[in-house]
């Protein structure tokens, strides 16, 4: 009974500390999920939109349902996640609109920066949110913002998933509106 109680104990013990050497810090989460959406804003690959609304068409990832749109605004869901869109259609890739409204709560951020390239601006926000562990994360190219809340662990393919459709969106109307 004894042997069977310590290899129980040394099980826990050994599951803890692999867990615990698995987890990312907030530094490291956060600067994984800049890196991603860098790459995503980087990348010359085309992101080609795969669900049409009635004012603008998008990528929208597996997973991610369309609840509610409008002209300008779309409410995505994965499970009980929330991801708000935003599109001003006046607004060119170039735009920094989204990025200087966002700017407004820089001294919160834990992180806000910006990608630029002759065709497009972006940025990443991330706030800490009032539940434990809980950011929100807000991801924005030229007239296109979108802001979710979500954990340390999916900050990274968030970020990834958010400017693959901020992107999307702000492209397919890049002939549209005057630069």
């Amino acid at each position: 009974m004894k042997k069977s109680l310590q290899r129980i104990a040394a099980a826990i013990l050994f599951l803890l500390v692999i867990s615990g050497c698995s987890m990312q810090s907030e530094e490291e989460a956060i600067k994984s999920a800049k890196e991603a959406a860098d790459k995503v804003f980087s990348s010359k690959q085309e992101i080609k939109t795969n669900y049409t609304l009635d004012s603008f068409s998008m990528y929208l990832p597996n997973g991610l349902e369309v609840k509610e749109a409008d002209a300008s605004n779309a409410i995505l869901e994965d499970g009980d996640q929330t991801f708000i869109v935003f599109f001003n259609s006046l607004e060119n890739t170039l735009s920094k609109i989204s990025y200087k409204a966002a700017a407004a709560k820089k001294d919160e951020a834990l992180l806000l920066d910006t990608f630029k390239d002759k065709e497009k601006f972006g940025y990443i926000r991330i706030l800490p949110h009032n539940e434990d562990n809980k950011y929100e994360l807000q991801i924005g190219v030229g007239g296109v913002k979108i802001t979710t809340y979500t954990s340390k662990g999916e900050l990274d393919n968030d970020s990834e998933d958010i400017m693959k459709i901020a992107h999307s969106i702000a492209f397919q109307h890049t002939n549209t509106v005057q630069k």
